[in-house]
C-alpha cells in the first residue's frame, strides 16, 4: 500500500505514525508534502518516510492520499491537485469542517473519506469518526477502518452530518477537558494547595476516573453516586455544581461548537 501525505503537522505525524507502528505500510512507500523543509526533514530523520515540497509527485501513483493540512490553505491544494488524480485513488481527509460536496467539487474527485479525530490520536488514545462515499470499496474502507484504528478508536457513520457532532464532541472535547483541569488546578491554588502538587493531584486525578470509567464498566452517573455519600464534602460539591447548573453549561457549550461546525462547513460549499 503506498500513501501520499498533504501536510506534515501533528496529526498527519500522529496517522504516519499509527501506520508505521502497526505495519499497515512500509516507511519507502510512504511520501510526505511539506511546505516548511524543516518539518521535511524532521519526518524524514524521525521515520524515515520519503518527503516532498511537490504535492503533484508525491501523489502520484499512491493509493491513498491524505490531506492533513489547515482548511485555510484547502481550496489551494485543491486547485493545484485537480485532474491528477486517479478514479482508484482514494482521498482521506482530516481536515476540520471539509464537507465531502466541498472536497468530491475542489477535486474532481468521488473516492472521499471525511474523517474527524482528535488530538489523544497522538498518543494512540484518539477518537477518530469518519464516513465514506459510495465511490469507496469496501476493500477501501476496510484500509481506512486500520489506519484510523492505529490511532486508537474509529466510529463509522453512514451519514456525514454525524461528522458536525463528532466536532463538537470528541474533536474540540479534548479543549474541554483541559479547561477543567485547568480551573480545577486554579480553584485547588486559591484554596492554598502548591501549584506543582494541585496540577499533579489533578492530572492524576482526571486519568484515574477516566480509566476507572473504562475498566469499572459501570455508567459515571452510577460511579459519581458511589463517590457522594450524602451531606459529605462531595455532595457539597456537587451541589454547587447544580445550583450553577453545569450540565446545561456542558449541553450549551457542546450545542455551540456543533453550530460553529456546521457554519463552518457551509462557508466552504
Amino acid at each position: 500500500m503506498k500513501i501520499a501525505f498533504i501536510g506534515g503537522g501533528n496529526m498527519g505525524e500522529a496517522m504516519l505514525a499509527g501506520i508505521l507502528t502497526k505495519n499497515l505500510a512500509a516507511a519507502r512507500d510512504i511520501t510526505v508534502s511539506d511546505i516548511s523543509e524543516g518539518r521535511r526533514q524532521f519526518l524524514f530523520q524521525k521515520y524515515m518516510a520519503k518527503v516532498s515540497s511537490d504535492n503533484i509527485q508525491t501523489i502520484t501513483e499512491k493509493d491513498i492520499i491524505i490531506l492533513a493540512i489547515k482548511p485555510q490553505i484547502l481550496t489551494n491544494v485543491m486547485v493545484e491537485l485537480i485532474g491528477h488524480l486517479k478514479p482508484n485513488q482514494l482521498v482521506l481527509s482530516i481536515i476540520a469542517g471539509a464537507r465531502i460536496n466541498t472536497l468530491q467539487h475542489g477535486l474532481n474527485h468521488n473516492a472521499i473519506v471525511r474523517s474527524m479525530p482528535n488530538t489523544p490520536a497522538q498518543i494512540v488514545e484518539g477518537v477518530t469518526v469518519w464516513t465514506a462515499t459510495k465511490e469507496v470499496t469496501d476493500q477501501q474502507k476496510k484500509i481506512v477502518s486500520a489506519i484510523l484504528g492505529a490511532m486508537g478508536k474509529e466510529f463509522y457513520v453512514n451519514e456525514e452530518h454525524f461528522l458536525d457532532m463528532a466536532t463538537a464532541v470528541s474533536g474540540s472535547g479534548p479543549a474541554y477537558l483541559f479547561y477543567f483541569v485547568e480551573a480545577m488546578t486554579n480553584a485547588a491554588v486559591k484554596i492554598g494547595l502548591p501549584r506543582d502538587m494541585a496540577k499533579e493531584m489533578v492530572i492524576g486525578t482526571v486519568i484515574g476516573a477516566g480509566q476507572l470509567i473504562k475498566q469499572s464498566g459501570k455508567e459515571p452517573s452510577e460511579l459519581r453516586r458511589m463517590v457522594t455519600s450524602p451531606r459529605g464534602t462531595t455532595a457539597e460539591a456537587i451541589r454547587k455544581f447544580e445550583e450553577s447548573g453545569f450540565s446545561d453549561l456542558v449541553y450549551q457549550a457542546v450545542k455551540a461548537a456543533y453550530e460553529k461546525a456546521q457554519t463552518l462547513g457551509n462557508s466552504q460549499k
